[in-house]
């Protein structure tokens, strides 16, 4: 099934709003932490405007999502409780989070500690 042809068939965020629930038409579901989805953000905020300039973005252990909104049939803007809500999350970006996540995760776990910063402790992002 290409990219193309997938979509979701639910969206759901757990109780204590730390995970998305995303289950796509090919019965592939995901379990994704709020802190993983605000990290690793698609948003310029934490993307930047052009190659190199993504920053690490510490001290959101404890993010939780307070809210979805629909962005065209393509994707939603996820709000996280720390104010952050620019970032749009294709669907294809969700499921590469869902088969990637783990990866891409340990990789800002590994920048942070290049950086002498911390999943607990809040600070500018760099």
């Amino acid at each position: 099934m290409s990219n193309e042809t997938f979509w979701p068939t639910e969206l759901r965020v757990s109780k204590d709003r730390q995970r998305l629930v995303i289950r796509y038409n090919d019965d592939k579901a995901y379990d994704l932490s709020a802190e993983m989805l605000r990290v690793l953000s698609p948003s310029a905020e934490v993307q930047g405007h052009g190659p190199g300039q993504r920053v690490t973005v510490p001290g959101k252990r404890n993010v939780a999502i307070i809210a979805m909104t629909p962005t065209g049939n393509y994707a939603v803007r996820i709000g996280f409780d720390d104010g952050h809500d620019s970032g749009i999350f294709t669907w294809t970006y969700l499921r590469e989070l869902g088969e990637n996540g783990a990866a891409l995760f340990a990789t800002y776990e590994q920048e942070l500690a290049e950086k002498g910063m911390s999943r607990d402790r809040s600070e500018k992002p760099r």
